[in-house]
């Protein structure tokens, strides 16, 4: 399962970027696009696990936003949704430029309020 090393590799890197604050996390927003090979059921059963084993982690929670593919027409020089994964522009074109659908990023990290 490809989505238990992806949620370490989320850890990692807050632990690069924030170090001991990590703990101090209360949510972690991932975005994956369609294209991605990201299952949101899949990536959410790793990091229950992940945090079941790291218990410094135990209140932590994760919230994955799905993005739709958009796709460019180099003809009408406009954006176009991609649906069934036809990259057909609505001109008729088809087209291979992805403008959004194969990214996975961290998009947002909000902390606990301190008392």
């Amino acid at each position: 399962m490809h989505e238990l090393s992806i949620v370490k590799d989320i850890f990692d890197t807050l632990e690069g970027h924030y170090g001991a604050r990590v703990e101090d996390v209360q949510q972690i927003q991932v975005t994956a696009g369609l294209l991605s090979n990201v299952q949101p059921v899949l990536i959410q059963n790793a990091f229950d696990a992940f945090i079941a084993e790291n218990r410094g982690y135990a209140e932590m929670e994760l919230e994955v936003v799905v993005n739709d593919i958009v796709a460019y027409c180099d003809v009408c020089q406009q954006n176009f949704p991609v649906h069934y994964h036809r990259f057909v522009c609505p001109c008729g074109r088809s087209s291979s430029t992805i403008v959004q659908g194969n990214e996975l990023y961290i998009s947002k990290v909000i902390f606990k309020q301190e008392k």
